[in-house]
């Protein structure tokens, strides 16, 4: 499997969805509190990344970058694909570059956006 880019923890309780206006191929699927890019649809164009306004966007060789595959693997497989910006957390703002945000994450899907 080849993915360029994943999602990871610094978009629990942010959830801001820029990224998903801007993917050509509809790869990110949706939690309740974050998103997740499918590994299987990525087409590493890069136009995710500089748009996330919390920096959870990272590409192959970033941090950690295979955990980060497998846990977007693991949520796109049972989360709802994601097409529109949806509904923003009211205080996404405050949740930006807090620490140890995956003890916050839900397994829940979402669905603000249908």
């Amino acid at each position: 499997i080849f993915v360029a880019y994943v999602v990871t923890e610094n978009c629990i309780n942010c959830k801001y969805q820029d990224c998903v206006e801007e993917c050509p191929v509809d790869c990110f699927h949706e939690g309740e509190n974050m998103l997740v890019v499918d590994p299987g649809e990525c087409i590493d164009c890069a136009v995710c990344e500089p748009t996330c306004p919390s920096d959870a966007i990272i590409s192959a060789g970033g941090p950690d970058f295979e955990k980060w595959v497998e846990f977007n693997a693991k949520y796109a497989r049972i989360w709802p694909g994601i097409v529109r910006k949806g509904v923003v957390p009211p205080d996404a703002d405050a949740w930006v570059n807090r620490p140890g945000k995956l003890k916050h994450l839900s397994p829940k899907p979402g669905g603000s956006s249908g």
